[in-house]
């Protein structure tokens, strides 16, 4: 059975599937001698390169077995492989690889703390992230401002964004005194700030944020800032059924 090259790789876990379709349109990947190209079909059996270096293992029946892992993101550490001004990145504290790399589902920005998915399998990471998978993501999150029930209303009802309508699916009281106050709210988008940008919508100030659960995991909770955990393979199979993709090893 033939698959789309960039489907073939992201499974395979070169990168995300996005990720793989930016080497096929910059020209790095090639099929068999020949330039890639956007939406070719691969079996396995064809002598794939990437900058002129070839890519080995690809068989379907050597491919290793997906894993995902669940990071506890601190505040002050970016999303990226490196940064340009030195800052720490999620990438530093995971474990090392050998024939794949670590694909982050989604981002947290560097004031935001909390969990953070990393898989070695393209396919499943592109599945979570997908606008149409609509998972829920839900935040801890601690708020300065005058929240009535009108404001929640609002929040849940939804209002306009410089790049569309947003809303939470859910909002609740968490506790706190005074003009500090935790709330818990879901969103089923990953929207760069989204949950900060809406509160900001309604005149209130985040003054914390923690992401406790995407989709079907939620962060462990004696899991320390900083250090990751590999998800069971109940969480696992949870994961793939969630967005409609075959569990591995299934049947």
């Amino acid at each position: 059975m033939a698959d789309r090259l960039q489907k073939f790789l992201a499974a395979a876990g070169l990168g995300s599937r996005r990720e793989i379709e930016g080497w096929i349109a910059a020209g790095r990947l090639q099929v068999n001698g020949k330039p890639a190209t956007l939406g070719q079909k691969v079996s396995g059996t064809e002598r794939i390169t990437l900058d002129g270096q070839p890519l080995r293992g690809l068989s379907r029946r050597r491919r290793p077995k997906p894993r995902v892992i669940v990071y506890h993101k601190p505040v002050g550490e970016v999303c990226t492989r490196t940064d340009p001004e030195g800052r720490p990145t999620v990438f530093q504290a995971l474990p090392r690889l050998g024939g794949a790399r670590w694909i982050s589902v989604g981002r947290l920005d560097i004031d935001t703390s909390g969990l953070l998915l990393f898989t070695t399998d393209g396919e499943l990471a592109h599945a979570l992230m997908h606008p149409s998978g609509g998972l829920e993501r839900e935040y801890a999150v601690r708020v300065r401002g005058n929240v009535t029930e009108d404001v929640l209303r609002l929040l849940c009802e939804g209002l306009q964004l410089d790049d569309g309508p947003g809303r939470f699916a859910s909002v609740s009281a968490d506790g706190g005194e005074g003009a500090n106050r935790w709330y818990r709210v879901c969103v089923a988008e990953g929207r760069n700030r989204i949950v900060r940008r809406l509160w900001e919508a309604v005149d209130c100030q985040v003054s914390r944020l923690i992401r406790v659960r995407f989709g079907p995991v939620r962060l462990p909770r004696h899991l320390p800032r900083g250090r990751y955990a590999e998800i069971k393979e109940q969480q696992l199979a949870s994961l793939y059924t969630a967005v409609g993709l075959p569990v591995p090893g299934a049947g």
